[in-house]
């Protein structure tokens, strides 16, 4: 039973009892568990399947192993930059240059443009770093999730250089392959960036909202508790991680007497982002050489990148600094180190279990064929001039279904290429208004991906956000959601829409631009600032 609507079950099901139950384990639990009844037509067997298949399938696969390790290594040097008091040696140099809720917020927010090579690095170190800072200033973990989950895969998805880059000029070039096309793909991915109206307008949104402190829907909520009571994470909340860093200290609590020096962490952090970047490259350049390119350029380094590999040796790198650093200081003993390490790693045990069963349920619409379903159903309002926001809708759904980004892509990209470039041809379009749907139409892929990544409470990078900022995953989700909905309103009504009838992406960008500060300003409101406790 397969390609029907019988296939959107098992994630309609998971999404929504996660939303109304509050337990994301146990909903995800069941959507795996329905699918595989579904699939195998026997719910007592299908149990059995959950456990032998789909669970040992997810943690079989190289590249889900590699995201386990990285996550919980990268955890494990938070714990031991912890222990050592490193971390509040970074919050105690941070807050004599920082110290307003909205510095606060665009701090976390420049931090998470600048780690623009790979959004899991993005997101881990971000969210670990700044919430010792965020708790400081009162800023709810709701919000500190929200500001890293938002710069971490749009600015992945519009750099220059990054890992999703790689990927997606790969899907491009097979795309034109398959058309007897190639050997311009990456160039045409340039082309398609000031399409990009998701990703470029919530980074407008982010800051917009950082700089202002202007905030509406349970954000805005969220926000007043933590600031009014002191509690940056909601009363009977599950965080997602309880990984140790945040102190939750009041903004003008007096500095430790010996308040460790900041390169106890900053030399670890910096490691992890040097390793990352030289890996991409060097391991990237290696393996194009061996493929038989002879002076590979960036975009073929991207694209025979190790990504994966190159997260893990960053990680080592930076647990191995971590540790070496805080017993040379003297900050820790040996065993003490190793009992932080143990600690971060454990508290990854929850996110970890997240993922794996989120990989399932993702394995499980696979066999269901929920996205080709999906695609079925939207050949019904497919034309030529409204190709770009049925795409950027499609993919959103299938990337909220299936919670993977990169899965969106990979399903939809040779489907989408093909149309982009022929159907508006066939309907007797203009030369201009053809490429401007082709490359709109390749654009929404990415775009729709990501905004359905940023709705979805499956998705492995919302989950990561979750984890690495300590926030509940529900309440993430729940803050999220109304903001990632209106951008992506604003984003199709000034955007994906016109760019059809010809409309300039540059005439677009800059009506988004005046949606969004018309959303800030028209709908958000700033937080009050007295607090119950009476505190500065």
């Amino acid at each position: 039973m397969s390609g029907d609507w019988v296939s959107v079950i098992p994630p309609v099901l998971a999404i929504g009892l996660a939303l109304l139950t509050r337990q994301v384990v146990v909903a995800l639990f069941l959507g795996v568990w329905v699918g595989a009844a579904l699939v195998e037509g026997n719910p007592a067997s299908a149990l059995l399947r959950v456990g032998d298949q789909y669970l040992i399938g997810s943690l079989a696969d190289a590249d889900h192993a590699a995201i386990i390790l990285f996550s919980t290594i990268l955890g494990g040097m938070v714990g031991v930059l912890s222990r050592s008091g490193a971390t509040e040696g970074v919050v105690h140099w941070l807050s004599k240059r920082i110290c307003t809720r909205r510095g606060g917020q665009v701090s976390t927010a420049a931090m998470g443009t600048i780690i623009f090579f790979d959004d899991y690095a993005n997101t881990l170190l971000v969210g670990s770093t700044m919430r010792p800072l965020t708790d400081r200033l009162l800023i709810s973990r709701e919000k500190l999730a929200w500001l890293v989950d938002s710069t971490a895969a749009p600015v992945a998805t519009v750099a220059v250089i990054s890992t999703w880059v790689g990927f997606e000029v790969g899907l491009i070039q097979d795309a034109m392959s398959q058309l007897g096309d190639g050997g311009r793909a990456y160039s045409f991915f340039l082309q398609s960036i000031p399409y990009s109206y998701y990703p470029l307008l919530t980074l407008l949104f982010v800051y917009l909202v950082a700089a202002t402190g202007r905030d509406f829907g349970p954000m805005r909520e969220a926000e007043i508790r933590a600031v009014q009571t002191g509690k940056v994470l909601r009363p009977g909340s599950r965080p997602a991680s309880d990984a140790p860093g945040g102190s939750g200290v009041r903004i003008g609590a007096e500095p430790e007497i010996d308040s460790p020096s900041p390169y106890l962490a900053g030399i670890p952090i910096l490691a992890v982002i040097l390793t990352t970047a030289l890996g991409l490259f060097f391991g990237g350049r290696k393996a194009a050489l061996a493929e038989g390119v002879v002076s590979p350029g960036i975009r073929d380094i991207l694209n025979n990148a190790d990504s994966f590999s190159v997260l893990t040796w960053a990680a080592l790198v930076g647990a191995l600094l971590a540790i070496l650093l805080a017993v040379t200081s003297r900050r820790l003993t040996l065993p003490e180190a190793m009992d932080g390490f143990q600690d971060g790693v454990k508290s990854m045990l929850i996110a970890v279990t997240i993922l794996i069963l989120a990989w399932s349920l993702s394995a499980v619409c696979e066999e269901l064929d929920t996205a080709g379903f999906l695609v079925q159903i939207s050949h019904q309002v497919l034309s030529a001039r409204l190709l770009p926001l049925v795409v950027f809708l499609l993919a959103g759904a299938v990337s909220f279904a299936t919670g993977t980004s990169w899965g969106t892509m990979a399903i939809l990209m040779p489907l989408v290429y093909p149309l982009g470039q022929e159907l508006p041809l066939a309907a007797g379009l203009p030369v201009d208004t053809s490429l401007h749907i082709h490359l709109a139409a390749v654009s929404a892929v990415l775009a729709g991906a990501v905004f359905g990544d940023h709705c979805s409470p499956i998705s492995d990078t919302t989950i990561m956000s979750s984890l690495a900022t300590g926030s509940d995953h529900v309440d993430h989700v729940r803050t999220q959601l109304p903001y990632a909905v209106a951008v992506a309103l604003i984003a199709a009504l000034c955007g994906y829409l016109p760019v059809g009838f010809g409309v300039s992406p540059w005439l677009s960008l800059t009506l988004g631009c005046g949606g969004v500060f018309l959303l800030v300003f028209g709908l958000g409101k700033t937080v009050p600032s007295a607090r119950l406790d009476g505190g500065s």
